[in-house]
C-alpha cells in the first residue's frame, strides 16, 4: 500500500515520450498519428529500432521513475552485454507502470487483436484488481501504453483504452516493438527488477517494505521467430538475472522474501523456457507463475544491517537458450 505524495507516471513518462520522438530519427523508429489522431510509435515491427531505443522504452514502461543503462558485466560470461536497471520507487515504478497487466483486445470489432499492455496508461485506467492493492492512483491528462507485439491496436481499440484512461485519443500515445526487435529484447530485459517486485506481492511481503532496488541481466540476442525470442528473453531473467532489493521491517521478513524469490524456488525450473513452453503445448498460462523471477537474490534490510541471499546463476543454461 503506498500512501503520501506520489509522483504522477504518466507525466514524467510523457517527457521521456516527447524526447524519444524528437530524435526519431537517430534512433530508428516510425512515429505516425491513428485514425483516431493517437500517437503510434513504432520502435521496433517494421522500424528497425535498435538497443537505445529499448533502453529508452525501458524508463518509459517504468513511468520515469527508473533508469535503464547498459553494461559489459552481465554477470554471465559468455553473454557480458546486459542491462542494469534501478529505482528508488519500485513499487510504483514496476507494478503501477512497468508490469504488462492490462489485458488488450478487440471486443466489439473482427480484428482478433490481442495484447498485454505495460506503462503508465496503467495507472490511470485502474482497470487490473492489482491496483487495490498498490492504492495509487495516477492523474494526467496524456497517457502512454507500450505493447509488446508487432502491430498498432486497431481503431475500436483505441477509443476503448482512451475512454478507460479517462482521455481523448489525440491525448493517447501508443508504442509498440515485437519481442525479437533490438528494442524488444532490451525493454523485456529492463524488467528484471519488475518480476521481482511482482513475485514479492505474491509472496506477501508488505510492499510498503520495500524501498528501493537494483537488477542486473544478460541481453537476449534477436532471433526472428516469437517462440525462441519468448524463450531467450525469458531465460535472461530467470538463469541470468540478479536483484538486490533494500527492504524494512522484521528479519524474519527478509530472510523468508531472500528464500522465495529465486526462480530456482519453482519446480519446473531448469531447463530453457522454449521447452517449458513446449511441455505445455504453447499455453502460457499453464506455467507455474513463480518461474517468472531472477536467478539471484540479495534482500537487505536497512534497519538492521543484515543481508540474505539466495539462489544462482545458471549460465549454462543461457548459453544453451542463447546460442
Amino acid at each position: 500500500m503506498q500512501t503520501g505524495i506520489n509522483p504522477s507516471v504518466s507525466a514524467r513518462a510523457a517527457k521521456l515520450v516527447d524526447t524519444l520522438v524528437a530524435d526519431a530519427d537517430a534512433l530508428r523508429i516510425s512515429v505516425t498519428k491513428g485514425s483516431h489522431g493517437e500517437r503510434l510509435i513504432d520502435a521496433g515491427a517494421t522500424a528497425i529500432g535498435g538497443l537505445e531505443a529499448g533502453r529508452r522504452l525501458g524508463e518509459i514502461c517504468m513511468g520515469g521513475l527508473g533508469t535503464v543503462a547498459f553494461t559489459q558485466s552481465s554477470g554471465i560470461a559468455n553473454w557480458p552485454l546486459g542491462v542494469v536497471v534501478s529505482s528508488a520507487n519500485p513499487v510504483i515504478a514496476c507494478l503501477a507502470s512497468q508490469y504488462a497487466g492490462w489485458t488488450i483486445k478487440d471486443e466489439t470489432g473482427d480484428s482478433g487483436f490481442f495484447a498485454l499492455g505495460s506503462g503508465p496508461a496503467r495507472a490511470l485506467s485502474r482497470v487490473e484488481p492489482l491496483f487495490k492493492d498498490l492504492g495509487y492512483a495516477d492523474h494526467y491528462p496524456k497517457a502512454t501504453l507500450v505493447i509488446e507485439g508487432d502491430k498498432a491496436p486497431p481503431a475500436s481499440v483505441i477509443a476503448h483504452i482512451s475512454q478507460h484512461c479517462g482521455i481523448t485519443p489525440t491525448d493517447l500515445t501508443i508504442i509498440y516493438a515485437t519481442t525479437w526487435s533490438l528494442a524488444g529484447t532490451v525493454q523485456i530485459a529492463a524488467r528484471v527488477l519488475e518480476v521481482a517486485i511482482h513475485k514479492s506481492h505474491e509472496l506477501h511481503f508488505p510492499l510498503e517494505n520495500i524501498l528501493d532496488g537494483v537488477g542486473t541481466t544478460p541481453i537476449a540476442p534477436p532471433f526472428p521467430d516469437f517462440v525462441k525470442a519468448m524463450g531467450r528473453t525469458n531465460d535472461a531473467i530467470i538463469y541470468g538475472g540478479r536483484i538486490h532489493l533494500f527492504v524494512k521491517g522484521p528479519d524474519s521478513d527478509a530472510k523468508r522474501l531472500a528464500e522465495g524469490l529465486p526462480s530456482s524456488t519453482c519446480s519446473v525450473y531448469g531447463k530453457p523456457f522454449a521447452e517449458i513452453f513446449a511441455d505445455v503445448n504453447g499455453d502460457f498460462y499453464k506455467i507455474d507463475p513463480m518461474l517468472f523471477s531472477p536467478a539471484q537474490v540479495t534482500v537487505s534490510n536497512v534497519e538492521t544491517g543484515q543481508s540474505f541471499q539466495a539462489g544462482k546463476l545458471a549460465p549454462e543454461i543461457v548459453d544453451a537458450s542463447f546460442r
